[in-house]
């Protein structure tokens, strides 16, 4: 199921802003004109073992030993590229939405995000993003929050 589809069936407002093509939280920020607090990166993660969504702010750098104490596992690291393709089968690769619930996973936010008004994020292609309030995203997602970054 798409993002879209998703959403819609929930009743969530959204917008769609098509973009040239972007590989980074960052870029997109700047080719949308976006404060980077607004735009959400998404991190998988092997907590124990098992992929975790971590969602943070572009603007932000996820902090891996924090991020284990916040989730509560023994060991924690990034998931491998190679790892995505069969987690997420209907995205392009490394253009992850924030929705850990459509592929069977919890999502974790950054506290920051969570303070948003709106946020904006890659849909499941890198020439698409989508703009909504965060407590849509809230409802749609009901993700954990937490502290899981730090500023550079």
């Amino acid at each position: 199921m798409n993002i879209q589809q998703f959403l819609n069936e929930q009743g969530i407002e959204y917008e769609s802003l098509p973009h040239r093509t972007t590989y980074t939280a960052s870029r997109l920020a700047d080719t949308l004109h976006e404060p980077g607090d607004y735009v959400a990166k998404t991190v998988v993660l092997k907590a124990d073992g098992e992929y975790v969504l971590a969602v943070l702010p572009a603007s932000y750098n996820l902090e891996l030993e924090l991020a284990r104490s916040e989730i509560g596992c023994q060991h924690l690291a990034l998931a491998h590229e190679e790892e995505l393709t069969d987690l997420f089968p209907d995205c392009e690769l490394g253009a992850i939405p924030p929705f850990g619930s459509l592929y069977g996973l919890q999502t974790w936010v950054d506290s920051r995000l969570a303070e948003d008004d709106h946020i904006v994020f890659e849909g499941q292609s890198h020439d698409e993003a989508l703009s909504m309030s965060y407590s849509g995203y809230e409802a749609a997602e009901d993700p954990r929050i937490a502290d899981l970054s730090s500023h550079p």
